[in-house]
């Protein structure tokens, strides 16, 4: 892992280039094209400038359908940046209600195998987004910058062919004490519940039957990889 991945933006405290990570066939992730976060909505307005720096000019905000409680997305920033919204899980599915929605579980990689199983179609909305996007950096976020973002970053870091270990240590980057604690109390960790999660995933296919074309996965890889 690479120190100076880690951006500081004023105002959030979970932000981080995607940049730098080894991929497959001598690749590795561009710098600058993805960067995930917490919620830009508390950026200060030199935060901002520093977002626009780097080179960010689409936001993609992951949110939850039927969850009133997230933070609205009511940010000021540059009329060039392009804001999409794409809802990557449904708290209305009455058994992921019952089975996460009352669960402090949910804010943990626990439940990634069942919401990626649940909806791939939602997932790979998420990364066409990403696919088609304009010119210039995409952010990724969700209100703390840790699981619906840690999902799609998943997603993402396994179609560019980054390691598994690599996958696991970018998302334990989101620092939660509390996270260790509650897996614990399920006999897992946050590692062995990502590893299994990868383990049961076939990337192409998975986001192939979500909806993406071959072209949006060349198109993926080519804003995603680029040679050593």
């Amino acid at each position: 892992m690479t120190p100076n991945r880690i951006l500081n933006w004023e105002g959030c405290n979970n932000v981080r280039d995607l940049g730098g990570l080894n991929a497959s066939d001598g690749y590795q992730t561009r710098w600058g094209t993805i960067v995930r976060s917490d919620h830009p909505a508390k950026l200060t307005a030199d935060g901002w400038s520093a977002l626009y720096a780097h080179g960010i000019r689409t936001i993609i905000s992951l949110r939850t359908h039927g969850m009133d409680k997230d933070m609205p997305d009511t940010a000021s920033r540059y009329a060039d940046i392009v804001s999409i919204r794409v809802d990557i899980e449904d708290v209305t599915d009455i058994v992921f209600a019952e089975k996460w929605g009352s669960s402090d579980l949910w804010c943990t990689p626990l439940y990634f195998q069942d919401a990626l199983s649940r909806w791939p179609e939602r997932h790979a909305a998420a990364l066409k987004a990403i696919a088609q996007a304009q010119p210039g950096g995409v952010l990724i976020h969700c209100k703390r910058g840790v699981d619906r973002t840690g999902i799609i970053t998943l997603l993402l870091l396994a179609l560019a062919g980054v390691s598994p270990d690599d996958i696991v240590a970018d998302y334990e980057l989101s620092i939660d004490p509390v996270r260790e604690e509650l897996l614990a109390g399920e006999h897992t960790t946050t590692r062995e519940t990502i590893l299994s999660s990868l383990a049961s995933l076939d990337i192409e296919n998975y986001l192939l039957s979500g909806g993406l074309t071959q072209t949006d996965l060349d198109a993926l890889r080519t804003r995603l990889v680029e040679s050593k």
